[in-house]
């Protein structure tokens, strides 16, 4: 099962909502990092709990971090947060949100941060 990546440079990429099928692709694409962006529950109980994802990413030696953001709503805290993780975080990283959108905004809001 394919996943539609968007390489924004060779650290940092986004995509739409992943499933537990697509965590092997991910970390044989070589990405060290996932970052999940959608809270829990937004797109109803057939969205994969973060937690479920979390433990199949550290099971291939990536690093997980989940920073929920709702849509529209993007705070400057979760920006500082943001670009803490993009920082600190192994790369190359992935952000996923439901279509990617907003961990694209979260992500150049970051690096605007001053």
């Amino acid at each position: 099962m394919n996943i539609e990546i968007t390489q924004h440079n060779a650290e940092f990429s986004t995509t739409g909502q992943i499933s537990p099928d697509h965590v092997a692709q991910i970390a044989a694409l070589g990405y060290k990092s996932v970052i999940d962006n959608r809270p829990d529950l937004e797109g109803g109980h057939e969205q994969p709990m973060h937690s479920d994802i979390e433990k199949l990413v550290q099971a291939t030696g990536m690093r997980f971090a989940y920073l929920p953001v709702v849509s529209g709503a993007i705070t400057q805290e979760q920006v500082h947060q943001m670009a803490d993780l993009i920082e600190s975080l192994p790369k190359p990283i992935l952000a996923f949100c439901r279509s990617g959108a907003r961990s694209t905004n979260l992500y150049h809001l970051a690096l605007s941060r001053g």
